[in-house]
């Protein structure tokens, strides 16, 4: 069975035994954070759990790395869009260890997308047009520096309200352990 089929007849059965109903919230984070997390499938449901949220605690963002690299990118937006219009007053970075973004090689990466049947023209064009794929593809050395340069970006961005706590943290992707990379609100005593 295809995994589209598998996926739609459970959510028959989910909406006709009306499993939903323990899941009900609202759109308003209860615990008025937004998180902006990894992609990494060994997260889905530890992290929640690590930080002891249920659904409709906070708002949470995920990408490959938790990596904020714009400030004006869609990461940023998301983040300014829950805290101005979602009810959420402080932001969490959270990266972790064993990230595949840790050493990632952008030749490598490109070298799968043309494995996979991206002509080699497209790459071509595309870094012939402006498009640094590299820096695009690149990914980190060290997930504490990640996390870091994340939380500088978002704490230093012009339209984010001054007294808004930006947390840092590493989780552990097999224990669910929380390091701090940077406490926000320590951060905003000693430089508010």
């Amino acid at each position: 069975m295809r995994n589209i089929d598998e996926i739609i007849a459970f959510n028959r059965e989910f909406v006709k035994n009306r499993s939903y109903e323990e899941y009900l919230t609202d759109k308003f984070p209860e615990k008025r954070m937004v998180i902006v997390t990894c992609m990494d499938t060994r997260l889905t449901e530890l992290l929640p759990k690590a930080m002891n949220l249920k659904n409709g605690d906070s708002k949470i963002i995920k990408n490959a790395g938790a990596i904020i690299t714009s400030p004006f990118g869609n990461i940023m937006r998301s983040v300014l869009i829950a805290l101005y219009e979602l009810n959420a007053h402080e932001v969490y970075i959270i990266g972790h260890h064993e990230c595949g973004m840790t050493g990632l090689d952008p030749n490598n990466v490109v070298a799968h997308m043309e494995a996979r049947g991206v002509q080699d023209h497209v790459i071509h064009t595309l870094r012939h047009s402006g498009i640094n794929l590299n820096r695009w593809l690149t990914g980190f050395d060290s997930v504490r520096e990640s996390v870091e340069n994340s939380v500088d970006i978002v704490r230093n961005h012009p339209l984010l309200p001054l007294s808004t706590p930006v947390h840092g943290l590493i989780i552990h992707p097999g224990t669910g352990e929380l390091e701090v990379v940077i406490d926000g609100y320590r951060y905003l005593e000693l430089h508010g």
